[in-house]
C-alpha cells in the first residue's frame, strides 16, 4: 500500500509519477471505506484527490501556506500531512475534524468552515509575509460555487490592488452543494469550452519558433496577446482586474497541475490557475448525486444507500408545509443561497419555478433580495441555516426590520448541528435576530407547531423568524395543538414548586427533565414559549409568582439569549424569583454528535435534573 508510506508531510515527493496515479486511487477507496461508517462530506473530496496530491508535489507544507476555501474538500490534505490514522474517529467528539484546524497540524494554515473567505484570508497572510520579509507561497482554493460570495469579489478587486505575489486556485467542478447558478457560473462555462484558445496557442507558437521570421512574429504576437485573448476568450474578467490567468486544466491530471503550478510561483503578482474537477470523481454513486453525496450519513459503501433516515426531519416539516400555503398563496416565493435540498426547497423549485430563487452562496443578497420582493407585495420565505444566516446580519437590520418588510426566515439548523463542529452549531441565532427591533423571533416544540407557526408567519405583517434545528422532527405533545397567537405561551402542565419555561427542541428535554423531579417528589409546570421575542411577558410574570423556582431552557448562549431576557425583566419588575438558565457556554463547540456534546455541557437532562434538584433544596 502506497498510503503506509505517507505519515508526515512531505512523504509524497518520493513517489514516481506512476505511483502518484496509483495513490489517488488509493485514497479514493480509503476516503469511501471511512466515511461510509462516519459520515462526513464525500464528493467535495473525492474530487480534488489530484488537484491535493499535486498541491504536495509542487509546494512544501508548513512552510508554503493552502487555505481551504470551506474546508469542507481537506480530507485528502490531511491525510497526506500526517493525519490518516485519525479517519476512524472523523468528526466524532475529540477526533479528527471534518474541516482545516490548525490546532491540528500547522499544514492548516487557516481555520475555514463558511465559503468564499479563502482569497481574503490568503491575500491577508501573503501581505503578513511581505511585511515581515520573508519568502514563502500562499495558495488559496476556492470552488466556483464559492466565487459567486461578494467576500471573494471583493477579494479578487483588493488582490489587483496590492500585486503581491500569490496564488488562487479555483476549483471549478459546476457545483458548490447544488447546481451553481448565474452570471458567474455562465462566464466559467464559457472560459471552460474555450480552451481551444489555449490549444491554438501554443500550437501557433511552436510553428512560430522554427523559423527566424516566425519567432519576430511570436514576439509582435505576445505584445498583443491581451488583444487576442479578448477576442477569443469570453470576457477574460480576471485579466482585466490584474490577475494573471492560467488556463483551463484537467483538475485529475497530477503532472499537467504541477507544471501550472510551477509556472505560477513564477509570476509576479496575483495568478488565478483554473482547474476543472468532476465532484465526486471515481464513485460512481457520487459522480451520479454529487448533492446527496455532498454532506452524507453512514451509507453502504457497495450500494452508496444511506443507512437508517429516521422520522419525518424538521426540514421536511417546513418543506411540505411551505407547499400547502404556496399552492393556495400565489404571493409566497422561496429563497435559497445555493442548498435547495439542504434547507428542503427542491420541491417547491419544481413546483413553482417563477416563485423559487436560488442566489448562489450569497446569503446578503438573498436577503436584501427578499426584502425587495415584500416591498412589492411578495411574501418571501428564506430559508438559510442558522450559522450561514449570521453572515446577512446587516441586511436583516438595515433592508428588512427598519422597514418592517414582510420577510419570514425559515432558521434551520437552530442549536447544536454536531460533527461539523465550531463554525456550523447555530448557537447565536436568538442572540442576533432578538436584538433587531421590529423582528418576532418564534420556536415550535413539535412539528404540528412548525406548520402552524408557518401560517402564521405568512398571514403576520412584518419580518418574523422561525428557528428549529437538525433531525428529526418532534412528535410529542400533539394534544397541545392551540391556535398560535401573537406573542403568547401555554402552560402544558400546570403544578407547584418549579416551573420550567422552553423554547422549541428545548421543550422536550424540559418534558423528561420534569419526569425526573416528578419521581422525587417536586411539582413541575412545563411552559413552552413559542415566541422567544416578543416572549410572553405576563405568563412569566404569573409563573415568578406561582412558583419558587424558574428555569428556563434554550440551545443558544447565555448571552443575549432567552433566559437573559428572563432574568432581566424580573430584576427590572423586583420580582425576587429565583432562577435557572440553561444555555449553551460562552465558548465555540467543537464537533461530535449533539447527545455527547450536552452531556459534554451538562446540558444532558439527568444533568440539568440534578443542578435543578440542588437549587431547590438549598433555598
Amino acid at each position: 500500500m502506497l498510503l503506509d508510506r505517507i505519515n508526515k508531510p512531505g512523504d509524497i515527493k518520493s513517489l514516481s509519477k506512476e505511483e502518484l496515479t496509483a495513490l489517488a486511487q488509493e485514497i479514493r477507496e480509503f476516503l469511501i471505506e471511512k466515511v461510509s461508517v462516519t459520515g462526513g462530506h464525500l464528493a467535495s473530496n473525492l474530487g480534488v484527490v489530484e488537484l491535493t496530491i499535486a498541491l504536495h508535489c509542487s509546494f512544501d507544507f508548513p512552510k508554503d501556506k493552502v487555505i481551504w476555501d470551506v474546508g469542507h474538500q481537506s480530507y485528502t490534505h490531511k491525510i497526506l500531512t500526517g493525519r490518516k490514522e485519525g479517519f476512524d474517529s472523523l468528526r466524532e467528539f475529540g477526533g479528527i475534524s471534518g474541516f482545516p484546524k490548525h490546532n491540528e497540524s500547522p499544514c492548516d494554515a487557516f481555520d475555514t468552515g463558511h465559503s468564499s473567505t479563502s482569497i481574503s484570508a490568503g491575500l491577508g497572510i501573503a501581505r503578513g509575509r511581505d511585511l515581515k520579509g520573508e519568502d514563502f507561497s500562499v495558495i488559496s482554493v476556492i470552488g466556483d460555487g464559492s466565487l459567486t460570495g461578494g467576500i471573494a469579489l471583493e477579494a479578487l478587486n483588493n488582490a489587483s490592488q496590492i500585486k503581491t505575489n500569490f496564488i488562487i486556485v479555483l476549483n471549478d467542478n459546476n457545483m458548490s452543494i447544488a447546481p451553481n447558478v448565474g452570471g458567474l457560473s455562465n462566464y466559467l462555462e464559457g472560459v471552460r469550452t474555450a480552451d481551444f484558445y489555449t490549444r491554438f496557442k501554443d500550437k501557433l507558437a511552436d510553428q512560430l519558433r522554427s523559423t527566424k521570421a516566425g519567432k519576430q512574429l511570436l514576439s509582435t504576437l505576445v505584445k498583443t496577446k491581451n488583444g487576442i485573448k479578448q477576442l477569443l476568450v469570453p470576457g477574460m474578467l480576471f485579466e482585466n482586474l490584474g490577475i494573471t490567468y492560467l488556463g483551463p486544466v484537467d483538475g485529475h491530471n497530477i503532472n499537467d497541475m504541477c507544471r501550472y503550478f510551477n509556472d505560477a510561483r513564477k509570476v509576479k503578482g496575483p495568478v488565478i490557475i483554473h482547474i476543472v474537477t468532476k465532484k465526486g470523481k471515481g464513485y460512481e454513486p457520487a459522480e451520479n448525486h454529487p448533492e446527496k453525496f455532498h454532506g452524507v450519513g453512514p451509507f453502504d459503501p457497495e450500494t452508496g444507500v444511506s443507512e437508517g433516515g429516521g422520522g419525518l426531519s424538521w426540514t421536511k416539516v417546513f418543506s411540505r408545509s411551505l407547499m400547502v400555503l404556496a399552492e393556495d398563496n400565489p404571493k409566497i416565493t422561496a429563497i435559497t443561497a445555493a442548498m435547495p435540498e439542504g434547507t428542503g426547497l427542491s420541491d417547491f423549485a419544481a413546483k413553482y419555478p417563477d416563485r423559487y430563487f436560488d442566489v448562489g452562496i450569497a446569503e446578503q443578497h438573498g436577503v436584501t433580495f427578499a426584502a425587495g420582493l415584500a416591498s412589492q407585495g411578495m411574501i418571501p420565505v428564506v430559508a438559510i441555516y442558522s450559522s450561514f444566516l449570521q453572515r446577512a446580519y446587516d441586511q436583516i437590520i438595515h433592508d428588512v426590520c427598519i422597514s418592517k418588510q414582510h420577510v419570514i426566515f425559515a432558521v434551520d439548523r437552530a442549536g447544536l448541528v454536531g460533527k461539523d463542529g465550531e463554525t456550523h452549531q447555530g448557537m447565536l441565532d436568538i442572540s442576533y435576530l432578538t436584538s433587531i427591533p421590529n423582528m418576532t423571533v418564534m420556536a415550535p416544540k413539535n412539528r404540528w407547531e412548525l406548520t402552524d407557526m408557518l401560517s402564521f408567519a405568512v398571514a403576520y405583517d412584518g419580518p418574523v423568524a422561525i428557528r428549529y434545528p437538525r433531525g428529526e422532527a418532534c412528535q410529542d405533545f400533539e394534544r397541545f395543538r392551540r391556535p398560535v397567537v401573537y406573542g403568547k405561551g401555554e402552560y402544558l402542565f400546570e403544578e407547584g414548586d418549579i416551573a420550567l419555561l422552553a423554547v422549541g427542541n428545548m421543550v422536550a428535554s424540559a418534558a423528561n427533565v420534569r419526569r425526573y423531579l416528578k419521581k422525587l417528589g417536586y411539582g413541575c409546570s412545563l411552559i413552552n414559549m413559542r415566541f422567544i421575542k416578543p416572549f410572553d411577558e405576563e405568563l412569566v410574570r404569573d409563573a415568578a409568582r406561582r412558583h419558587k423556582l424558574l428555569v428556563t431552557f434554550e440551545e443558544n448562549v447565555g448571552s443575549g439569549g432567552f433566559g437573559e431576557h428572563v432574568e432581566h425583566m424580573l430584576c427590572q419588575e423586583a420580582l425576587g424569583t429565583d432562577i435557572i438558565t440553561f444555555s449553551l457556554p460562552d465558548e465555540f463547540i467543537e464537533h461530535g454528535d449533539v447527545k455527547t456534546l450536552r452531556k459534554e455541557l451538562n446540558l444532558d437532562d439527568e444533568s440539568m435534573a440534578v443542578r435543578i434538584v440542588t437549587r431547590f433544596i438549598g433555598k
